[in-house]
């Protein structure tokens, strides 16, 4: 190759790197140049910000330097295929490394390999199968603790993991104890203000989340969360919620379990909207049609598990919907960054949470102390609020769509707290609130009905001002109990049907 072609290739590499990879860039080289060839380095940057771009340069300036071969580590065969794709991009001559591949004769044709993390676990644990002249190891995802395993076969290496969240899968094995140090690149802010990724526009909808049972990977179960996602009450509020935020535009919906994607989807279906539903159980086919038909439907709605997490890239999606909660920090990244790829002249995009994520985390796009969090994750872990206490600062606001059946009454504001203060001040007994508080709802459903049948059929509307009330009240007299909520919640609403009787 001639110095000329040389030279024409690095230009038009670096065209393709924005100011801030190119920093980056160079801030890992640095530490490459001034540091052992086994020493195990961490890059931090948000998705969206081109982590594949950046270290594909990596790999085709290190291959020129070192005349050494590198490896890419993925999770996912999507990843595999993007990477090997971009790496191409770059004039890096790599080759995958599946399931189908059994051995490598021909290895010295290439200069690169990308492979998922358990084939090519199996294929080195095979004593007749050997990476040559292997130099570098890039760890895309690095968070995930699966990686961890493969150290061993490349332990005279300069490891790179790259990383959106420096915050281990796995609280019991933290990222400091495999990476000596934590570059950290811009934030989702600055990149913001840059034109590189868009602005999220966030709606909050409160959800009490107590009857959530936390897991021993530190996130809520499965089963506590389909329990509570699947019923027919929070399948209203989504609905209610896509109707007011999203109606109309590209929706990608996030679950906890594939019995509550399913119901979205039936949910959405008998609503009259172009929806499909995606898991893991999937095959490659269903999931390319689907992904497929999401990518040129206006409008369309996907509901779905984690599976696109990660390793997929639809720029057009407009709306991302939490239909779930997650204590993940990472998780909540990937998540809301499915919506943050600028399209043609879109630089903002809608975020709606039903899982009190934000009040949980903060705003997606508020400045994170990484550095902090790779050299003390338990103290973050620690900190992290509980629902309860996020639950005390809710205040309760009823949808437009519902005051409009209340149009009749002039007020439809009760205090609980400012009542119990009251109640308590004219020695009397604090189950006073709740009766006046049903007393309250009972003259509002009367004050906008013509019978009683019409009134009690109402009370359906109330069930989320209701629960914020009871959760209220509990917060007064300090008792916090499930068993106690869901008996008051049931109490309640018997009296408030009764309490029609004889009043039309």
């Amino acid at each position: 190759m001639s110095v000329e072609t040389q030279l024409h290739i690095e230009k038009e590499s670096e065209k393709r790197l924005y100011d801030y990879q190119i920093n980056d860039l160079n801030r890992i080289f640095d530490v490459m140049h001034n540091s052992p060839d086994d020493y195990n380095l961490l890059y931090q940057l948000p998705t969206g910000g081109g982590k594949t771009v950046i270290f594909s340069e990596i790999v085709r300036r290190y291959i020129k330097e070192k005349n050494q071969k590198v490896v890419i580590l993925t999770h996912r065969i999507e990843l595999c295929k993007q990477t090997s794709n971009v790496l191409s991009g770059f004039n890096v001559k790599n080759k995958i490394i599946n399931s189908k591949v059994k051995a490598l004769p021909d290895q010295d044709d290439y200069q690169c390999f990308v492979a998922m993390v358990e084939t090519l676990n199996n294929r080195l644990s095979e004593q007749e199968f050997e990476l040559k002249n292997i130099g570098l190891v890039i760890i895309d995802e690095a968070h995930y603790n699966s990686f961890r395993k493969l150290f061993k076969f490349f332990d005279s290496c300069f490891i790179l993991g790259v990383t959106a969240t420096p915050l281990s899968s796995n609280i019991k094995l933290p990222m400091k104890d495999n990476y000596n140090k934590l570059i950290v690149g811009d934030d989702i802010s600055t990149l913001i203000k840059n034109g590189f990724l868009a602005k999220a526009e966030t709606v909050s909808f409160d959800v009490g989340l107590t009857t959530l049972k936390v897991g021993i990977n530190g996130d809520y179960t499965v089963k506590s969360s389909e329990a509570l996602y699947t019923n027919s009450f929070m399948q209203t509020k989504l609905l209610t919620a896509y109707d007011e935020t999203s109606k109309g535009k590209k929706t990608l919906i996030f679950n906890n379990g594939i019995h509550t994607s399913k119901e979205v989807y039936y949910t959405f279906k008998r609503a009259g909207f172009d929806v499909k539903h995606l898991d893991n159980t999937a095959n490659k086919e269903e999931r390319k049609e689907t992904l497929k038909w999401f990518k040129n439907t206006p409008g369309a709605i996907l509901s779905s598990v984690s599976i696109l997490t990660t390793g997929f890239d639809e720029p057009s999606v407009e709306s991302i919907i939490l239909n779930r909660a997650t204590r993940s920090l990472t998780l909540y990244f990937q998540m809301i960054g499915r919506g943050s790829r600028i399209y043609g002249e879109r630089d903002i995009f809608q975020v709606v949470d039903l899982g009190n994520n934000i009040a949980r985390f903060g705003p997606w796009d508020q400045p994170v102390d990484w550095q902090h969090i790779f050299k003390y994750p338990d103290f973050y872990l620690e900190n992290i609020v509980d629902d309860e206490m996020l639950e005390r600062d809710f205040i309760y606001e009823m949808p437009s769509v519902i005051r409009k059946k209340f149009g009749k009454s002039k007020s439809l504001d009760f205090d609980v707290k400012n009542e119990y203060k009251k109640v308590l001040n004219s020695g009397r007994k604090s189950f006073t609130v709740i009766e006046l508080s049903i007393e309250q709802h009972s003259k509002i459903c009367i004050e906008n009905c013509e019978d009683v049948f019409e009134a009690r059929a109402l009370i359906k509307e109330l069930q989320d001002e209701i629960a914020y009330r009871i959760k209220q009240y509990c917060y007064c007299i300090m008792n916090s109990t499930q068993n106690y909520k869901d008996w008051l919640f049931e109490e309640y609403n018997r009296r408030l049907r009764l309490s029609f009787n004889g009043k039309f």
